[in-house]
């Protein structure tokens, strides 16, 4: 693969996995401010919030520290939830105190809602909050727009700017939420609520480390083990057909190899990091399949340093371990790299991009394929011919 083509992917990558700016989202305007609830509950402000399509409606009484709210938002598919909440210790889901609605009971036909103080990444068993709660209640309005509704009481914690946490999930599982995706959006859903200047503004999407770790993983894993290690296969399977490109080849193949494999262990490790950060949260097929890449790379690694002489009798076996190992660590690669897409919930253009990639790299090998076989059987077609004209009168070769 031609090296602009490498550093091009590289930057669309890279692009992908810059946050999105941030949005700041005006009390009162907008779409939220149309929006109409059942047994005429009306609310003072309203914002659009800049993710999951969701809005917050609020009535903040100063005097009493209470806050009634309606948070408005599609579960991500039909049977799914939706959550809002404050988060007085952070900005992020760790330590948020929030209101969940879905359809939990057996029958899954009514909504409700439950509260929950959330320690982790995950989301733990329902229970008490922080705030004292009232009138909570949910339903499932006719345009698939999930509605919850509840008076919290904030006590020294209405005084100025709150942290507000907003999520959807899929799914709800024997009658409790099933984990949300990880896309962008999902990742970012968080905001200021300011309750003295009655507005909303985004957190710096950027400052969520996190989020960031889960981007810096995927695009080190995409480059390395999705393009670097194929495009050293590459080299060493065709190059080396031409006398002319020897040792040449060698050097590109470990050059490329060497490269990606200290660039997948960066990125190996930043996922071991996310993992032991993300208590309850766990992907097995992907994290499994990393393990087996990282391992077989390493493999491969340490078989450059034990490879035998071209002449030694063993030879041949290393031949077939390093090939078969080789090409296992570019299938398995590429296929994590798909899965990560998925719980990153990668734009679809982004995906596209790597598709494209992926293949530009299979037809290049294709057409190297059979372009040095043709080389080959010229060669041994010219190498017959001249061993046939000089073994004498009968053909054979001389002694």
């Amino acid at each position: 693969m031609p090296v602009a083509a490498v550093i091009a992917l590289v930057l669309m990558l890279l692009a992908a996995a810059a946050p999105p700016p941030a949005q700041a989202a005006a009390s009162g305007g907008g779409r939220c401010a149309g929006e109409t609830f059942s047994s005429n509950r009306a609310y003072a402000s309203c914002s659009d919030l800049p993710r999951l399509g969701a809005s917050v409606h609020w009535t903040y009484d100063r005097a009493s520290g209470d806050l009634s709210v309606a948070f408005v938002a599609s579960p991500a598919a039909p049977g799914g939830w939706v959550a809002w909440g404050l988060n007085p210790s952070g900005d992020g889901m760790p330590g948020t105190q929030a209101l969940v609605a879905g359809p939990f009971t057996n029958a899954g036909a009514s909504w409700a809602v439950r509260t929950y103080n959330i320690s982790g990444y995950a989301l733990g068993a329902p229970g008490p909050i922080a705030f004292r709660t009232s009138g909570l209640a949910a339903e499932l309005g006719a345009d698939g727009r999930a509605r919850v509704y509840g008076t919290l009481s904030l006590g020294a914690y209405g005084a100025g700017v709150l942290n507000q946490v907003w999520q959807v999930g899929a799914a709800v599982s024997v009658g409790n939420p099933a984990p949300h995706a990880m896309g962008a959006d999902n990742l970012a859903a968080k905001a200021k609520l300011d309750l003295l200047r009655d507005t909303t503004t985004t957190a710096d999407a950027g400052a969520d480390s996190a989020t960031r770790k889960r981007q810096i993983h995927g695009v080190l894993n995409a480059v390395s083990w999705g393009v670097l290690l194929p495009t050293g296969a590459i080299f060493a399977r065709y190059l080396k057909t031409f006398r002319s490109a020897d040792p040449a080849w060698f050097y590109l193949h470990v050059t490329c190899q060497l490269a990606g494999y200290g660039v997948g262990v960066s990125g190996w490790a930043t996922g071991i990091n996310l993992g032991k950060e993300s208590v309850g949260v766990t992907y097995a097929g992907h994290r499994n399949i990393g393990i087996a890449v990282f391992a077989l790379g390493t493999l491969q690694v340490l078989a450059l340093f034990l490879r035998p002489k071209k002449e030694h009798k063993y030879r041949a076996y290393w031949n077939a371990y390093h090939h078969s190992v080789g090409y296992a660590v570019i299938v398995l690669g590429i296929v994590n790299i798909f899965k990560g897409m998925g719980i990153l919930g990668v734009e679809q253009r982004w995906r596209t991009a790597y598709i494209a990639a992926v293949c530009v790299l299979v037809i290049a090998a294709a057409t190297l394929e059979a372009v040095t076989w043709g080389v080959v059987v010229r060669r041994r077609k010219a190498e017959g011919k001249a061993f046939g004209g000089g073994g004498g009168a009968n053909g054979h070769l001389p002694h």
